[in-house]
């Protein structure tokens, strides 16, 4: 599949939830702002990476993590995401500390390093 905004859906094995995932380079993807989100979300990996990605669910906690109040630009997924508490370990968000809805948070993130 080339790069260009095609989109690519996958389904996991567990539930047949399916996302609606768009390539925008070889190594980024896209979930598209729907329903709630209040941005997108970003996941960077290979092809052969995202479909254990999804597999893992973990797509739904970063599209989650978009939904939050004073999110800016994206909710991102590194290369090693997987399923967390909440959020995706390997995930990266922003927040805007001058919108009334985002305090206390500046920043989020989490690490592999905590999983063992």
């Amino acid at each position: 599949m080339s790069a260009g905004g095609r989109h690519r859906s996958f389904s996991t094995f567990d539930d047949a939830m399916d996302y609606d995932i768009r390539k925008l380079t070889d190594y980024l993807w896209e979930l598209p702002k729907t329903g709630g989100m209040r941005v997108p979300a970003r996941i960077y990996a290979t092809e052969e990476m995202i479909a254990q990605i999804v597999r893992d669910k973990a797509p739904q906690q970063a599209a989650n993590v978009a939904h939050l109040p004073g999110i800016v630009t994206a909710s991102l997924a590194m290369p090693d995401i997987h399923w967390g508490y909440g959020f995706p370990i390997g995930g990266v968000a922003a927040f805007d500390l001058d919108a009334e809805s985002s305090r206390p948070a500046a920043s989020a993130t989490t690490s592999t390093a905590a999983c063992g």
